[in-house]
């Protein structure tokens, strides 16, 4: 089908995208048969592949049994029970859940209930928001106006409410070379503290990050530290501290939740993505007690919602999905997968001129493109080099997630790869020769 002849209003108006007919563990077949090894998860969703039993069948028992019921009147067993697996798996006090149908929504709510929290307790002059540069929290306005990646805000900023971003803690392209990692960490971290006292501690309502950055920077880590610097001048300040791991979460790292790694909770965690592994749209908000409480003792209402919130189906698929991963021992494969998948990055790329930085966690990495590796200086963007990789990937049949602007928005190209959990050896050997291929052919183009 052609760009002309399709009525569907595709991400790039301007191309027809082959279209899926069917999942196959890590592969997606399109309609003409050819195969794609998914090397992204698409967005890092897809963290069981797209065929597995255990969840599809889950998904056919719910719709059985009811499909929909309206979340201002009742709520449904696999939502309670959902709620139960997460609030028990879950960093700090961190013992209720809201449901959402992604991402974006998750962060619209998180905010929003960090200013309610303040209304309830007599608080009503906290509402300003401090985020980071190079941060993506979603597309509806909230999210976008939050996040800290310039080209994504640029058309719309007429439209965003104001935030305050400071510095990433991005050690490839911010550390000093006469810092240790953790005195970076310190260094970025303080930006906070500043910020905080420029806009004046009674005026800040939260701080939010991810954990581990994903789409516009690429699985970029926390330095040592970092994130218990955070959290110590949240408390100083009486901050609310939001961790966005709706990309990094749910296992994608080798932990079940990416902070848990650095030892920190937050007072509000938004998940999506891995939660449903893509067999449903969903996403959640993992709150605090005080903040619920906080809620319930006070107005009793948080003044927020959306129709299909708590959608039985999307919590059965999120349901099953959280207990294959349990039962399957699958964080365990997440870990072993994961080395091996940095191993054969490094040596593929480890020599490559044009190879800054490979970084990440768990099934959560990315190469970094630069021209110069001494220099660390980017490609011209008009080049658009993630843009070739990305279709000399998929000539390939392989699935990358590659991104331009790594540093400001502009300039920069990395490759984010995020498989399946269930990924073997031979897949990673595959997603690595195909990737390496596609990275040269770019670079010869």
């Amino acid at each position: 089908m052609s760009a002309r002849t399709s009525h569907v209003f595709h991400r790039n108006a301007r191309l027809q995208p082959p279209i899926a007919v069917k999942g196959d563990g890590c592969y997606i077949v399109d309609a003409d048969g050819k195969r794609y090894l998914d090397g992204s998860g698409g967005a890092a969703v897809s963290c069981l592949g797209h065929s597995h039993p255990k969840v599809i069948e889950a998904i056919k028992r719910q719709l059985d049994a009811i499909p929909y019921g309206h979340t201002g009147a009742f709520s449904n067993e696999p939502m309670e029970k959902l709620a139960t697996h997460l609030a028990q798996a879950a960093p700090g006090g961190l013992d209720k859940v809201y449901f959402v149908s992604g991402g974006s929504e998750a962060v619209e709510a998180a905010l929003k209930m960090a200013r309610q929290f303040y209304i309830e307790i007599g608080q009503p002059s906290r509402h300003k928001i401090i985020a980071r540069r190079q941060s993506y929290h979603g597309n509806t306005l909230g999210a976008l106006a939050v996040g800290g990646n310039a080209a994504r805000r640029a058309q719309f900023q007429p439209m965003l409410m104001e935030a305050t971003h400071i510095a990433p803690c991005f050690s490839y392209r911010e550390k000093r070379v006469d810092e240790t990692e953790e005195e970076y960490g310190r260094r970025a971290a303080d930006e906070l503290e500043t910020a905080i006292q420029q806009a004046g501690p009674e005026t800040v309502a939260a701080f939010i990050c991810e954990p581990v950055v994903g789409a516009t920077a690429g699985a970029v880590p926390p330095a040592p530290g970092y994130l218990k610097r955070i959290r110590e001048i949240c408390d100083r300040h009486g901050v609310l501290l939001i961790f966005d791991e709706v990309m990094c979460g749910m296992g994608r790292t080798g932990h079940m939740f990416a902070c848990d790694e650095d030892g920190v909770a937050p007072d509000l965690m938004t998940v999506a993505k891995g939660l449903g592994a893509g067999y449903q749209p969903i996403g959640a908000v993992l709150v605090d007690t005080r903040i619920f409480e906080a809620i319930r003792d006070g107005s009793g209402f948080f003044q927020h919602g959306h129709t299909y919130m708590g959608h039985p189906a999307a919590c059965a698929a999120g349901l099953a999905v959280q207990e294959v991963i349990r039962d399957d021992n699958l964080l365990e494969n997440v870990n072993r997968q994961g080395a091996a998948l940095r191993r054969a990055l490094e040596a593929r790329f480890g020599n490559n001129a044009n190879v800054g930085d490979i970084r990440g966690r768990g099934l959560f990495m990315a190469i970094e493109l630069v021209a110069d590796r001494s220099t660390k200086e980017t490609f011209d963007p008009a080049r658009q080099l993630h843009a070739v990789i990305k279709r000399e990937a998929m000539e390939r049949g392989l699935i990358v997630y590659p991104m331009g602007g790594t540093i400001d928005g502009r300039h920069g190209d990395h490759v984010l790869v995020a498989p399946p959990f269930i990924v073997d050896q031979s897949h990673i050997t595959e997603l690595v020769e195909k990737l390496g291929d596609a990275v040269d052919a770019a670079l010869a183009a």
